[in-house]
């Protein structure tokens, strides 16, 4: 399989998968609602109105800015990968820069698309093409339900600042899309020499 075949199968996949798994998600539970898998593995549904992590800044013109800066930063990113391509980088590099291509625009869909397809989900099972949309295009909220609480304890006295705090790690929720940018950096940390190569070895190439 070509490396440009291989991109395109990678981003469709990944888009497809997170889609798939939040309309799920958002037609099955309710805001808060989730399940236990194992106690370090939580299914548990919320929604973010920003930022990775849950933050916000803004507020609608604030979201308008973001998405639109995904948008640009979507375009950045297949220039990246064209180049890439282009070049016939590493394998690895590819798949990278597809994960993390695929990752943003999956997060864009929500932001775009789910306050004019989805009714709310406070108290409620959300109805995909909803007659009663809980928002405007460009206005949506991003779906996370991958919850990994790995330990949780009260820390000891000894450490400054948060000593007798309770403490949840991993307590950040986040989706498909999430995961996919997140393995995408990783990889071209791994492969930073393929990824980003010196001067000399790129005219030498």
């Amino acid at each position: 399989m070509s490396k440009k075949k291989l991109a395109i199968l990678t981003i469709v996949l990944a888009i497809i998968l997170d889609q798939v798994i939040k309309v799920y998600v958002k037609t099955h539970y309710a805001l808060g609602d989730g399940i236990e898998v194992y106690s370090w593995f939580q299914i548990h549904f919320t929604e973010n109105n920003g930022m990775a992590m849950g933050f916000e800044f803004g507020g609608k013109a604030g979201k308008l800015f973001l998405t639109l800066f995904r948008v640009v930063a979507v375009s950045a990113i297949i220039y990246w990968l064209a180049g890439m391509l282009k070049r016939n980088a590493h394998t690895a590099v590819i798949v990278a820069i597809s994960l993390i291509f695929s990752g943003a625009v999956g997060n864009i869909i929500d932001s775009i698309f789910y306050g004019v397809i989805f009714d709310a989900s406070n108290q409620n099972v959300a109805t995909l093409f909803s007659d009663n949309p809980y928002g405007n295009i460009f206005q949506g909220k991003v779906v996370d339900m991958f919850y990994f609480p790995l330990w949780q304890g009260t820390l000891p006295e000894w450490i400054p600042f948060v000593g007798g705090d309770f403490f949840t790690f991993f307590q950040y929720i986040f989706n498909p899309a999430d995961a996919f940018i997140s393995i995408g950096v990783a990889l071209l940390f791994i492969y930073s020499k393929q990824a980003f190569p010196k001067e000399e070895e790129v005219i030498k190439e």
